[in-house]
């Protein structure tokens, strides 16, 4: 009997009956076992396409409740073109990778002023919305209109490797076997029953191949080698940075955060006014500095030049280990000043702040907290 397996040939040059047989296979096992998800209940495609890009490097089970919460508040295209940026930054909080949220604002916009407002069905127009790239232009079009075309993420790209018994494809040779497997009648179902196999069964540690559905065309399984592939890829250099943090309370507790403008990974963000700094022995006096310049303008006065250094707070991004140093500095807003322009907020730490915190800027909301609720010795 010939090898039915991928490991020596292009799933192309598979007999068109042991392909189809793979094909029903999986398929079926899909049918069987799909996790039951909120937005596999809809061929809408504005859930469709919020889905995919809530889930991009995001587990599901993460992503369930925002996705809730989110089509509770922006149940369609119009709505969310409509809303402002804050809003939509805010709904987001917690999820990270806040340039997805921009973007997904972004593209809403542009659909509403390009397509009349209706998710644009093909995979040119898709690409096209900002944030779009081939990955969810191709999950979009498959799930929700029927395309056939191939979807590659972590999960399909592990499945393939092992299917085909080797420990790395180039990003052509994944999406060339990606696209001769996809299913022409169920090609939505069926890119997702690829991730869904990646995401239960095939992986990465550990793969269940005792249940597979696909485990008789398994290269990898075949030879031994279904846990050594795919490679382990080569880690990006991370970064380390420290930054003095301010942290300016005045005599209510309310604290300032400003408005993140400069590009880069938290724009449009809000969060403390900080400057990065070479080591942390120089971290006061920076955030002294800071404090001078934010006073200049009349945002506010020092109360005292006391300043007390808060638990530095790490956070580690894709390619930066960032260490924030806060210091709290007390101080006075002038009557009847309320911020420098619409970027400058000052916020209540024991209340909804009602604006968009990064996780690491909350760790220091909460350090601020605890302090500026400990009683104060002087009035003892």
């Amino acid at each position: 009997m010939a090898d039915p397996t991928l490991s020596r040939l292009d799933p192309g040059d598979l007999p068109p009956k042991v392909l189809a047989t793979l094909r029903e296979s999986l398929l079926a096992h899909y049918d069987r076992s799909a996790r039951d998800l909120p937005w596999r209940r809809l061929t809408d495609p504005y859930p469709v396409w919020v889905s995919e890009v809530m889930l991009q490097q995001t587990r599901v089970e993460t992503v369930t409740d925002y996705y809730r919460r989110w089509m509770a508040r922006f149940p369609d295209v119009e709505t969310l073109a409509d809303a402002e940026l804050d809003e939509v930054l805010l709904q987001w909080q917690g999820l990270g990778y806040y340039t997805r949220a921009r973007n997904l604002h972004g593209a809403a916009r542009v659909i509403r002023e390009r397509f009349g407002g209706e998710v644009p069905g093909t995979v040119d127009e898709l690409r096209s919305l900002p944030g779009v790239g081939e990955y969810t232009a191709g999950a979009v079009a498959s799930i929700a209109f029927g395309l056939p075309v191939p979807v590659v993420d972590g999960n399909v790209n592990r499945v393939l490797c092992r299917l085909v018994d080797v420990p790395r494809l180039t990003p052509a040779r994944a999406r060339s076997l990606a696209k001769t497997l996809v299913h022409q009648d169920r090609p939505g179902d069926w890119n997702q029953a690829v991730m869904e196999l990646g995401a239960t069964v095939c992986t990465p540690r550990s793969p269940s191949c005792d249940v597979c559905p696909v485990a008789s065309w398994c290269g990898a399984r075949a030879s031994g080698r279904q846990g050594e592939h795919p490679a382990p890829a080569r880690r990006a250099r991370v970064e380390p940075r420290l930054y003095a943090v301010m942290v300016a309370a005045d005599a209510a507790g309310s604290l300032l955060v400003r408005r993140q403008d400069d590009p880069g990974l938290l724009q449009g963000l809000w969060a403390f006014p900080a400057v990065e700094v070479a080591h942390a022995s120089i971290v006061e006096e920076s955030a002294e500095c800071l404090a001078d310049r934010w006073a200049e303008p009349g945002v506010f006065v020092r109360r005292s030049r006391r300043a007390l250094r808060l638990p530095p707070v790490r956070h580690r991004f894709t390619h930066i280990d960032a260490t924030y140093h806060p210091v709290l500095v007390e101080v006075s807003r002038p009557s009847g000043q309320d911020a420098r322009g619409e970027d400058v907020r000052w916020i209540d730490p024991c209340g909804p702040v009602g604006v968009a915190i990064p996780v690491a800027q909350q760790k220091i909301v909460a350090a601020a907290r605890a302090v500026l609720d400990e009683p104060d010795p002087r009035e003892a």
